[in-house]
């Protein structure tokens, strides 16, 4: 099964991310964790010249992480799917579709053209949207050393959370909304039962 978080930067989905790769395999599940842009070594070159650099043109992200998803689809998403193994993802191309697509107006076509042929079909079967208030993040983020993109203000990130929450109206079926306010114990248990492992929602 092919599992993402999704939600604007400090939302918990790393940690969340984490925490069902944890419990799948304490319970016996094969489970491949890894995270977008990386995954790869090509990924991994890729991510730090997007968060690290000082200027990267809203093309030329979008282009790079695209380039990163292809890699990364290629090498580890698919191998493992026809391996029968869990994937779980911490962010896939509906970031670009938030971040690039809608908050940097470049058009969610425009940014789905820019996919490969490796990613043609494949979409997660449970995107798991990790929804928190933009000055909550905010204020967990001046806790930490923001990337690049993190850095960006001028209202940027309100304009992520709102293209998220577009997606995930238009895609109710796979993209399940939870409240990232939740302590972690918790919005975990709610991950787990958004994914039939268990616990009531």
């Amino acid at each position: 099964m092919f599992v993402t978080f999704e939600g604007i930067d400090g939302s918990g989905k790393s940690t969340q991310a984490r925490l069902l790769v944890e419990h799948l395999r304490a319970t016996g599940s094969e489970v491949v964790s890894t995270r977008e842009p990386g995954g790869t070594p090509l990924g991994e070159g890729i991510r730090q010249l997007l968060l690290a650099g000082d200027r990267v043109g809203n093309w030329a992200e979008a282009a790079l992480f695209a380039a990163a998803r292809a890699q990364l689809v290629e090498d580890i998403v698919r191998p493992a799917l026809a391996r029968g193994e869990w994937v779980v993802c911490d962010r896939f191309i509906d970031s670009s579709l938030a971040y690039q697509g809608l908050a940097r107006g470049l058009g969610l076509e425009a940014v789905l053209r820019l996919s490969p042929p490796s990613l043609d079909g494949l979409w997660p079967a449970r995107t798991l949207l990790l929804e928190l208030p933009s000055r909550v993040a905010a204020a967990r983020l001046a806790e930490t050393s923001p990337d690049r993109i993190e850095r960006v203000g001028g209202g940027f990130i309100e304009s992520v959370a709102a293209g998220y929450a577009q997606l995930a109206e238009r895609h109710p079926e796979r993209i399940v909304r939870l409240d990232a306010t939740l302590p972690a114990d918790e919005l975990a248990a709610a991950v787990r039962g958004k994914l039939g492992l268990g616990e009531r929602t």
